[in-house]
């Protein structure tokens, strides 16, 4: 499927990389190198566009900041369900990626954007509501981050800022295995359920029918064209994958060629 981002002439332009299927570790050290990166181009006062990376997990439960109630023995008893674990420095408590859902890393200098944190992760929400609204779905904010459909997260928002430069991101459940949420409290919230955009519609959704209308609600939010990133800085980040010992020649080959997304 080819899909289209038509340029709206705004005054920045976002890169944006669909990696498809990537494990949870390798996908974080991609983040931070193009972090880094932004890091380096800025305090040599060049400019960098922001970078959307999408990609699917296989199953993995993360925690942010706060840990509280997941122990090493918890995280041994989660492992033994077939899912990795890892602890992250984002906000926010405990959650899940698999496949089917939707999970889109912003790697961003939110002064280029005039944003604060908190304005950012609104920014964040409102694009999601968006997306949902353009399927026919309701959903909302709520007191606790996220986007939800009445009492149900159907997205997760987790992210981390350093000196204004973003990493991590969002999970907006598309036609994921809610099974896997059983397991834990979400988010920490004990009274709360998650749902997802197939279910809600109760019709199949794939990722692929959701990456256009998210880039459209994001260029819109943001205020941003899109465009693809280099293949000189994905090789130049798989150079580096290579170095940290974290690629194989399949996911070597998966990063470097040219994606299902034409943008223009």
């Amino acid at each position: 499927m080819k899909i289209s981002v038509i340029s709206q002439n705004f005054h920045r332009s976002v890169n944006v990389w669909s990696v498809g299927f990537l494990k949870y570790q390798t996908a974080y050290h991609i983040q931070q190198y193009l972090a880094n990166l932004q890091s380096q181009r800025l305090n040599k006062e060049k400019t960098l566009d922001g970078t959307i990376i999408i990609v699917e997990h296989s199953p993995v439960y993360t925690t942010g900041i706060r840990t509280q109630g997941y122990s090493e023995s918890e995280e041994r008893r989660l492992k033994t369900l077939g899912a990795e674990f890892y602890r992250t420095n984002r906000g926010g408590l405990i959650t899940f990626h698999g496949p089917g859902q939707l999970v889109v890393y912003p790697i961003l200098d939110l002064k280029s954007f005039n944003k604060s944190m908190k304005c950012y992760i609104c920014k964040l929400e409102k694009t999601v509501i968006e997306v949902c609204k353009s399927f026919g779905v309701e959903a909302e904010r709520s007191l606790d981050t996220g986007v939800w459909v009445k009492d149900n997260k159907i997205c997760a928002i987790g992210v981390h800022g350093s000196r204004y430069i973003t990493t991590h991101g969002i999970a907006l459940n598309i036609n994921n295995d809610l099974s896997w949420f059983s397991h834990i409290v979400p988010c920490g919230i004990p009274d709360k359920g998650v749902t997802t955009l197939s279910q809600e519609l109760r019709k199949p959704l794939t990722i692929t029918d959701v990456i256009y209308p998210f880039l459209q609600s994001f260029s819109h939010e943001f205020e941003c064209d899109m465009k693809m990133l280099s293949h000189e800085v994905r090789k130049d980040v798989v150079n580096h994958l290579k170095k940290e010992n974290l690629t194989s020649d399949i996911t070597e080959a998966q990063l470097l060629r040219n994606n299902d997304l034409k943008l223009k």
